[in-house]
């Protein structure tokens, strides 16, 4: 019977096929222990294990999968968000690090009394979340228009052991017409992708990841313009509106603000881009 190959074995085979490049490593070792379902440390502690012959065949298809342009998010069906694992599927987006900014915002400004807070556009709940947890006087609600969108946010808040977020089905603010019901923040990363940049965005982007969580229409302002119009009149009075904007965007996102809005202003991304606008209810 011919040996088994060992886990130390099976990862560096998956390197040397996933490239010359620094994430090569770090990529096959999470696939690794993916399909191994070990924790870092138990493989750290024994590499020369020999890897059972169904969790190989599992990690092969996945190193496949990576190659033809997978993102890794959705192969490992988890990826962090402000130190908080979340899972990932084809219906929500992947978290991005830059998305981190919103929560960082409203945080600034935040009394850490008992405020509430609209999260539109959920998906994963990575945003909403991550407020709850830092905020646990705050009265979190998060929408999103996709129902498989919203069954991934509430399993992520579970196991998060978050208990103060609701999630409900909502196109912007349609769930809330005619309620009377304000809040102190409106937070979202709305979709900002024109359909120029569609067409230019990578593989892994555009083939795995939900369409509607990117792409806005043909400027990619078309849900940023509803979101500016609307948001005002969810607001209480001096509340803010914090949202995630593209590259390329700012000066015609700040043009959609009218005498409504005061405290207009931009917070810069780590690559040194504007990410965040906030904007304060007059």
């Amino acid at each position: 019977m011919p040996a088994k190959t060992t886990l130390i074995e099976l990862f560096r085979g998956g390197a040397a096929l996933l490239g010359d490049r620094p994430e090569a490593l770090l990529e096959a070792k999470v696939l690794l222990l993916r399909a191994a379902r070990l924790s870092e440390e138990r493989f750290l502690a024994a590499p020369d294990r020999p890897c059972p012959p169904q969790a190989e065949a599992f990690f092969r298809r996945l190193v496949a999968k990576r190659l033809a342009g997978a993102p890794l998010a959705q192969l490992t069906g988890t990826k962090e968000f402000w130190s908080i694992p979340l899972e990932v599927t084809p219906s929500v987006l992947a978290p991005r690090p830059e998305t981190e900014g919103l929560v960082e915002k409203v945080l600034e400004l935040s009394t850490r009394e008992a405020e509430t807070i609209l999260d539109v556009g959920t998906g994963s709940g990575c945003i909403a979340i991550a407020l709850a947890k830092e905020l646990p006087r705050a009265a979190v609600t998060a929408v999103d228009i996709s129902e498989r969108a919203l069954a991934v946010a509430r399993r992520n808040a579970a196991r998060a052991k978050v208990r103060n977020v609701e999630f409900r089905r909502s196109d912007l603010f349609s769930a809330f017409r005619g309620s009377g019901r304000r809040f102190d923040f409106v937070v979202s990363n709305p979709p900002y992708v024109s359909r120029a940049e569609w067409e230019a965005l990578p593989s892994d982007v555009k083939d795995y990841e939900p369409r509607r969580a990117l792409l806005a229409g043909e400027s990619g302002l078309e849900t940023i313009l509803r979101l500016v119009r609307r948001a005002g009149a969810f607001l209480e009075s001096g509340g803010y509106l914090v949202f995630e904007i593209g590259e390329g965007q700012r000066e015609r996102v700040l043009g959609l603000f009218g005498r409504r809005w005061t405290e207009i202003e931009t917070a810069w991304d780590l690559a040194g881009k504007p990410r965040v606008i906030t904007a304060r209810r007059a």
